[in-house]
C-alpha cells in the first residue's frame, strides 16, 4: 500500500498531472465509443471503491473529510457521472441519426405530458429530497466556521472559497490584473459571444457529439481540465505556505520548496547572453513582446489553412478571429502553468515600472 501511495503522490505532481489530464481528456474524446457504455460507469464505481480504501491513510482522510472539502469530493464524482451520462446519450443519438432514426428526444417530444401535475410533482419531490438532504448534512457535518479574523494569526494555507480557488490558483502564474480582471472578463464576454459566433443549428434540443465536436470538446476541456482540475489542485494539493503536497502526504508546515522564479528577460540577457539587463524597459522586454505577438498572430492563419479551414470558411473572418482569440487565451493558461513548473518562468513580459506583467 505504501508503494502505491508513493506512486500516486508522484503522479499528482501538477507538472505531471495537468499535462496527463489534458492527454487523458483527448484520449477519452477519441475513444468515447468505448467508455460511454458500461465501461465508463464501471470505472467510476471502481474509483469510488478505491476512494473508500484510501481512507486507511490518515493524511488522505484528514484532507477529504474537512467540512469545506466534502462538497468538492462530491463535485468530482457528480461531474464524472454527468459527463459520462451526457456523452453516452450523445453517442446513442449519433448512432440513431446515422441509421436515419432521429434523436431519442424527438421521439419523447411526440409523447407530450402536461406541466401540471407531471412536472410539478417531480419538482416537488426533488425539492423535498434536497431539503431533507441539507438538513441531514447540517446535522452530521460541522460547519467549517473559524474564529473572528485575527491579523496576528492567519490561516496557513489561506484559501479562498471553493468557487474562487481556480481564480486563486491563476494568481500564482499571472499578474493580478490579468488573472483577476482580464481572464474572468474574457470568460464572461466569451460566453455571451457564443450565440453570435456559433450559428450551427445542429444539436439544438438533443444530445449529440458528432454534430458539435469542436464546441463540446472545447467546453469540456475548459470546464474539466482548466476549472474543475484547478479547484481540485487548490483544495487537495495546496498545503501550508502554498506548497504542493500529494494526496497521501503529510502537510508539513516546515516544508520548503527551493524555487527561484525568473523572468524571460533574465533568461535571455543574464543566463544565455551573459550580460546585464538593459536599463531601457522596452529593450529589456522586447523579446517577450515578440513572443506574445507571435503567439496570437501566427496560429490563426495557420489553423485557418489546416485544421480549422472549415470553421474559417463557414464563420468568416470576423467571427473566426474572435473565436481564435478566445481559444488562444484559454490555451495560454495551461501553457503558462507548465512554463512556471518546468522552467520557473515568472513573467514573459515584466515591466514593474508601469505595473505591467504578462
Amino acid at each position: 500500500m505504501e508503494a502505491i501511495t508513493e506512486v500516486i503522490n508522484f503522479l499528482t505532481d501538477p507538472k505531471l498531472m495537468m499535462p496527463g489530464a489534458a492527454i487523458l481528456f483527448l484520449l477519452a474524446i477519441r475513444t468515447r465509443q468505448i467508455w460511454t457504455n458500461r465501461v465508463g460507469l464501471i470505472a467510476l464505481i471502481v474509483s469510488v471503491v478505491f476512494f473508500i480504501i484510501s481512507f486507511q491513510d490518515p493524511n488522505f482522510r484528514i484532507i477529504v473529510t474537512k467540512g469545506d472539502n466534502i462538497p468538492i469530493v462530491m463535485l468530482l464524482y457528480f461531474a464524472g457521472f454527468f459527463v459520462w451520462f451526457s456523452l453516452k446519450q450523445g453517442y446513442d443519438n449519433d448512432d440513431r441519426i446515422a441509421r436515419g432514426e432521429g434523436p431519442i428526444e424527438k421521439q419523447e417530444y411526440e409523447e407530450k405530458v402536461l406541466t401540471w401535475p407531471h412536472l410539478v410533482y417531480i419538482e416537488l419531490i426533488a425539492l423535498t429530497l434536497a431539503t431533507v438532504g441539507l438538513i441531514v448534512w447540517s446535522i452530521l457535518i460541522k460547519a467549517p466556521l473559524e474564529e473572528p479574523a485575527n491579523p496576528a494569526n492567519t490561516p496557513n494555507p489561506s484559501k479562498a472559497p471553493w468557487y474562487f480557488l481556480g481564480l486563486q490558483e491563476m494568481l500564482v502564474y499571472y499578474d493580478p490584473w490579468i488573472a483577476g480582471v482580464v481572464l474572468p472578463t474574457l470568460v464572461i464576454v466569451g460566453l455571451m459571444a457564443i450565440p453570435y459566433m456559433d450559428r450551427n443549428i445542429k444539436g439544438a434540443g438533443y444530445y449529440t457529439f458528432r454534430e458539435r465536436k469542436f464546441a463540446i470538446t472545447m467546453f469540456l476541456f475548459g470546464f474539466l481540465v482548466l476549472w474543475v482540475m484547478m479547484i481540485s489542485i487548490g483544495t487537495f494539493l495546496r498545503g501550508p505556505n502554498w506548497n504542493f503536497f500529494g494526496p497521501y502526504e503529510y502537510w508539513d508546515l516546515h516544508k520548503l520548496a527551493a524555487l527561484v522564479n525568473v523572468n524571460l528577460s533574465e533568461y535571455i540577457y543574464v543566463m544565455w547572453l551573459g550580460t546585464g539587463l538593459p536599463e531601457n524597459w522596452f529593450l529589456r522586454e522586447v523579446w517577450g513582446f515578440v513572443i506574445v505577438i507571435l503567439f496570437f498572430a501566427l496560429p490563426p492563419p495557420i489553423m485557418a489553412r489546416t485544421v480549422f479551414k472549415d470553421f474559417y470558411r463557414t464563420m468568416g473572418f470576423p467571427r473566426y478571429s474572435v473565436l481564435m482569440l478566445l481559444f488562444l487565451f484559454m490555451v495560454s493558461l495551461p501553457a503558462k502553468m507548465l512554463l512556471r513548473w518546468l522552467f520557473n518562468l515568472k513573467y514573459i513580459v515584466a515591466i514593474p515600472e508601469f505595473f505591467f506583467n504578462i
